[in-house]
């Protein structure tokens, strides 16, 4: 990782050697810490200083660190700008890394946290290789992960307009006599209401309303996933998930878009890592102890899984609406779609005879389909880019 020698002319009797550089920024909002690691284990590390968040200024910085036989390794951690930077920088053909802020490397002595101990701690462990990359995903690809995203908050807020009218509702003594609850008969129940004040009734009114615009918006989104993920590159990889049982389209798009290309994961207890799927474990010596699953990276595509899994005790059955969505597919999705409903039927009877709680009964499963969701995106074609 220090000096690279590469001839400059057709004979290579002449060399010029290629310098690395290594810049640590801390991004911001509204400015960027810069700080540069020189190459070698002895290269200086100095901080440079701080910048506008712009992007033409970060450029400019940029050009004046490198030039002629200076090679610029930039890395900066995940927030909440985004990788707009990243892919500007692979634009410019600059080697550039987003790392994930849990997993970059802190010294347990000091106790102060500053914008340019983190860009100076930055550059001095991308020199040391001590930092792992996140995947980036494509601009397309992160586009149809804000749409799925954008309908999970649209289901989170229609779910809190239901629960506030039920729990308003109840205050006041209202129960529903029926066992359906956001039937038509239900919604036909509180449209008769009648509360005995002014003020009640404008509150159930304001309720109701709220109710009904989240719900038009849940509805505008499915229909926009509907209509966008047919055309997206990993509309195959949706459709060979769509095979198995609990596997709808807006199901199947959240899985793919969260997850991306599977085949970056070398092994399926990298993928149920990545879904925090795996327990915790503190273990020494002889002594092993497993926790709590760890709940780490994505939250979405774990939501997701553990859904799938609700109906797997009951007993395998290809059904019209799945027999509809695995027809004009491989007969190799179709088997393993198969294989996957017996397999968490009987791991699923399993656990619940030997007396585990349901909830831990569901995460257990959803352990085993991300197995089987890695072995079947496997067998899906690479998408181009």
């Amino acid at each position: 990782m220090g000096e690279a020698v590469s001839p400059t002319t057709k004979n290579g009797d002449k060399h010029m050697k290629s310098i690395n550089k290594y810049v640590g920024l801390d991004v911001h909002k509204d400015t960027i810490m810069v700080a540069v690691a020189e190459s070698g284990r002895a290269g200086e590390v100095r901080l440079y200083g701080q910048i506008d968040s712009d992007l033409l200024a970060l450029e400019r910085v940029l050009r004046k660190l490198g030039g002629d036989g200076i090679v610029l390794h930039v890395v900066y951690e995940a927030g909440p700008t985004g990788f707009v930077v990243c892919r500007r920088l692979k634009q410019l053909e600059i080697d550039c890394i987003v790392v994930a802020p849990s997993k970059t490397p802190q010294a347990k002595g000091p106790r102060q946290k500053t914008d340019r101990r983190d860009a100076v701690q930055l550059a001095r462990l991308h020199r040391a290789g001590e930092l792992t990359a996140i995947h980036v995903p494509d601009a397309v690809d992160e586009s149809v992960r804000d749409l799925t995203r954008a309908r999970a908050d649209a289901v989170h807020d229609l779910t809190r307009a239901k629960q506030r009218l039920k729990a308003f509702l109840l205050r006041l003594g209202y129960r529903y006599p029926g066992t359906a609850n956001w039937s038509e008969a239900h919604q036909l129940y509180l449209r008769k209401l009648t509360l005995p004040l002014p003020a009640l009734r404008s509150v159930l009114e304001e309720q109701l309303l709220a109710v009904d615009q989240a719900t038009q918006r849940v509805s505008r989104l499915d229909e926009l996933l509907a209509a966008q993920v047919p055309q997206w590159r990993y509309y195959p990889a949706v459709q060979a998930v769509m095979c198995l049982r609990g596997f709808r389209l807006t199901s199947a798009a959240v899985i793919v878009a969260e997850l991306g290309d599977v085949r970056r994961f070398r092994h399926p207890k990298n993928l149920m890592a990545f879904l925090g799927l795996v327990p915790r474990e503190n273990s020494t010596g002889d002594t092993r102890r497993l926790g709590a699953i760890t709940k780490t990276g994505n939250a979405q595509a774990r939501w997701c899984l553990i859904e799938a899994v609700q109906k797997a005790l009951v007993p395998p059955k290809v059904s019209a609406p799945l027999a509809l969505r695995q027809h004009g597919q491989p007969a190799l999705y179709r088997e393993l779609g198969w294989k996957t409903q017996v397999r968490l039927h009987k791991r699923g009877w399993h656990l619940i005879h030997r007396g585990v709680m349901k909830a831990k009964v569901n995460v257990a499963l959803a352990r085993e389909l991300a197995g089987f969701l890695w072995d079947l995106l496997r067998q899906v074609p690479a998408p181009r880019a």
